[in-house]
């Protein structure tokens, strides 16, 4: 089973395989229900969660119901319990959208809800992140998650995001990150799809950040806010969600 399901991340076309996983949650959702864990973006209940990953798939960590990971369940409470993005009047852009909050923040009615992407069915407008075409402080809100590790030039990519935040306004840029690693990781004379994903987790990731990625961000600008939310929580909680302990937020602020 776990050949099976790397096979078809690998090999599954990315809006083929959203399409697909349309038609698979209410099945997975309902073959799986139980007490042992709870999703806390749509408060249902399960035995236990599906298993997610590339070259080495974590056990009990990819929602039936939401298709959401730790770092999405994280997030969710987050901005949940600690911002105004539920209940403030706020014009949002979200970057590559996620399947687990797409729908649920486009029925918001406090929200003006743009997303964008080269690739994504589920963008609104088509664009480069590195040649945006929104005008300057145009956002209240951005949303850049597990895309920059994509990106080739990541510092032309940041200063965009910067430009089009607008003063006073924050985001959160989450990547995969290695809190071991003091430096970012690059090398381009790697090439081999089996070779990327082995070295960097992912065939079309571009680097590994280390914990410099929230100094880099600081020196295009931001105010960075290294967040880690499940300090504040019980481990019982931890478990219950399946969140990744000591994972952070990379809240940042203009």
């Amino acid at each position: 089973m776990k050949k099976l399901f790397k096979y078809i991340l690998n090999t599954v076309p990315r809006p083929l395989l959203i399409k697909l996983s349309y038609l698979a949650r209410p099945i997975l959702a309902f073959a799986m229900r139980g007490g042992n864990h709870l999703d806390p973006i749509d408060q249902k209940q399960f035995k236990s969660f599906l298993p997610y990953g590339y070259e080495n798939p974590r056990a009990n960590v990819l929602s039936p119901s939401t298709l959401s990971l730790e770092r999405h369940r994280l997030l969710w409470l987050y901005l949940k319990n600690e911002t105004n993005f539920f209940t403030a009047s706020l014009k949002v852009l979200h970057f590559a959208p996620e399947q687990a909050y797409y729908k649920r923040f486009r029925k918001l009615k406090n929200l003006e809800y743009t997303t964008t992407d080269l690739n994504s069915p589920l963008a609104d407008v088509k664009a480069d992140i590195c040649n945006l075409p929104f005008e300057d402080n145009a956002f209240d809100v951005i949303f850049c998650n597990h895309v920059l590790e994509h990106i080739p030039n990541d510092t032309k990519a940041m200063q965009e995001l910067y430009r089009i935040l607008r003063p006073g306004g924050w985001g959160v840029f989450q990547i995969p990150q290695d809190l071991s690693r003091e430096t970012t990781f690059e090398d381009d004379s790697i090439t081999d799809k089996k070779e990327r994903a082995k070295i960097f987790g992912q065939y079309d990731h571009v680097r590994i950040y280390g914990r410099d990625y929230f100094d880099k961000l600081r020196r295009i600008g931001f105010e960075v806010n290294e967040v880690d939310y499940t300090a504040t929580m019980t481990s019982d909680e931890i478990e219950r969600y399946r969140l990744a302990k000591g994972e952070l937020i990379p809240f940042v602020k203009k």
